[in-house]
């Protein structure tokens, strides 16, 4: 049995009315909103609009973050710069402090020791190595400093001697440098003896007392004072105080290590003895 072919007439009628159908329908939808163009337009940018709607919310949020971000970190770089200032004031406060309390010592020291005249100094350099023990201070030939003046702190303990001097400084061999030789006494027994740096005991912070003869009248704790032999140097001057007796290396004297007065590390104002009277 044969099939009946399609009519594509009717399969062409078909499709137009369904495609009028739907156009009616969708100009019927239209026709009771608004313009048909427009309404098409509406719909096509639809999405669109919401995208950009949100895009536009996303960079706002970042926009605010990053306001936010920007003005917390200005407060934190003004809160920083507010504690380096206070730091640096309590730091300033602290310095004015201590050098009011070497002021004050250097007065009593004034007032003890009379023939004494003093020019105060700061220390510019600070040259301690395995090699020498040397500071560079701010006074010089123009504030009457010469070779060979003593260098003491506020309380008169011999830090050292002025080796040369420029206009505005001078540079100080400290008595732990190994050239250092001053004559010093045992202040209990009035013992003679020299006071030197040593190359070994420099690092130690420590110098030696020598030519004490075989049988010295010297002590662990004893102190050690300047001679003045000579008149180079002001007697009485503080040097400091026996830690050691041991034999020298010719196996028949002896000799002391002695630990200095004064801290050469910590020291930051010192005090140039200019001129002294002699004592007798």
């Amino acid at each position: 049995m044969r099939k009946r072919p399609i009519n594509k007439f009717w399969i062409i009628l078909l499709a137009i009315a369904t495609t009028v159908a739907v156009l009616l329908s969708v100009m019927t939808y239209f026709s009771t909103t608004s313009a048909v163009m427009p309404n098409i337009a509406g719909i096509i940018a639809q999405p669109f609009r919401s995208a950009s709607a949100a895009i536009s919310e996303t960079v706002g949020k970042w926009n605010g973050y990053l306001t936010g971000y920007d003005a917390l970190k200005a407060e934190n770089e003004a809160l920083k710069k507010r504690i380096a200032e206070m730091e640096a004031d309590n730091r300033q406060a602290v310095a004015d402090r201590e050098e009011n309390a070497r002021l004050r010592a250097l007065a009593d020291l004034r007032e003890q020791r009379r023939e004494l005249s003093f020019e105060s100094a700061r220390i510019l350099v600070q040259d301690a190595s395995n090699w020498s023990s040397m500071l560079t201070i701010n006074k010089g030939t123009m504030h009457e400093i010469e070779v060979g003046d003593c260098v003491v702190n506020e309380e008169g303990a011999l830090i050292g001697v002025v080796t040369e001097a420029g206009l505005t400084w001078s540079n100080v061999r400290t008595i732990l440098d190994s050239e250092s030789s001053i004559g010093a006494l045992v202040f209990r027994s009035g013992a003679s003896a020299v006071a030197q740096g040593d190359f070994s005991l420099m690092r130690e912070g420590r110098l030696t007392l020598t030519y004490l003869g075989t049988d010295p009248d010297l002590v662990s704790g004893d102190l050690i004072v300047t001679s003045g032999l000579r008149d180079y140097y002001p007697s009485q001057l503080v040097i400091g105080y026996v830690e050691e007796v041991r034999p020298g290396d010719d196996g028949m004297s002896q000799i002391a290590v002695v630990r200095p007065e004064v801290d050469m590390h910590s020291l930051v104002q010192v005090f140039v003895v200019k001129d002294f009277d002699i004592v007798d």
